[in-house]
């Protein structure tokens, strides 16, 4: 039997998806993300529930892809379910609501990107780690860059650097940086609660028409460039770098007089 990587559960209105892999920092194994995938279509079908939370057990909210999986030349098919994954919850005709309290880096950040509404707590830390891989963040990019300001964009997409909850929001990544993560999305849900199905549904789609149209356009040739870097060289001495913890190959020492 599959080990369960996914919780899900529904109660009054609001169905809640737990990543529970906190072993590996919830990063995005295959089988953790067909269990995604699985609970989003439960909640589509249940007409009972009106909104996700999506959210996470342990310290990290999403490492992004598994690179031990990666590592063992998995990343073919990887990319494009990453994509599919995106594109399952923009589309999904109820609002998702990331509750954050963790680590985000990498393909995590695709998953903050993709809700609706994202709030994120004291103990978040997020990172477009990519670029220090030997990668770039090519289908996060469907999902991100039109939240961010083009100025946040151009740093944190070629630095690499970790930032905090409120820099985040300061520029567009999330909704919100709460103190509380537990009130607050009580308070959003409950919020939802009091809306319309049928206002919730038809009010999606206005706020997700533009990003689907860019996984329409640009998808395919971004899952193309994925997984030719994943496949590359200098990746693979990225991903060897980072699961060894050591610096890799291509670093160089900072000017210490500066």
């Amino acid at each position: 039997m599959t080990d369960r990587l996914v919780q899900y559960s529904a109660d009054r209105g609001i169905a809640r998806i737990t990543l529970d892999s906190p072993r590996n920092r919830n990063a995005l194994s295959a089988a953790l993300v067909t269990q995604v995938e699985e609970a989003l279509a439960a909640a589509a079908a249940d007409d009972a529930v009106r909104a996700v939370e999506l959210t996470h057990t342990g310290s990290a909210f999403c490492a992004g892809a598994d690179l031990a999986e990666a590592s063992q030349g998995g990343m073919g098919t990887g990319t494009a379910r990453l994509m599919a994954l995106l594109r399952q919850i923009l589309a999904l005709p109820k609002p998702v609501v990331g509750s954050i309290d963790g680590h985000v880096r990498a393909g995590g950040m695709g998953l903050v990107g993709a809700c609706d509404i994202a709030l994120a707590g004291p103990a978040s830390t997020f990172a477009f780690s990519e670029v220090r891989l030997g990668l770039a963040p090519a289908i996060i990019s469907l999902t991100t860059l039109p939240r961010l300001s083009a100025r946040a964009a151009g740093r944190y997409y070629l630095t690499g650097e970790t930032f905090g909850a409120p820099a985040a929001a300061a520029m567009g990544l999330v909704t919100e940086a709460v103190p509380d993560i537990g009130a607050s999305t009580t308070a959003v849900l409950d919020a939802l609660r009091a809306a319309s199905p049928q206002g919730l549904a038809q009010t999606k789609p206005l706020l997700t028409a533009d990003l689907l149209a860019r996984f329409d356009a640009s998808g395919a040739a971004l899952a193309q460039q994925s997984a030719r870097l994943f496949a590359s060289a200098e990746a693979a001495e990225g991903m060897a770098a980072f699961l060894a913890k050591r610096p890799p190959s291509w670093t160089v020492e900072p000017n210490p007089g500066r």
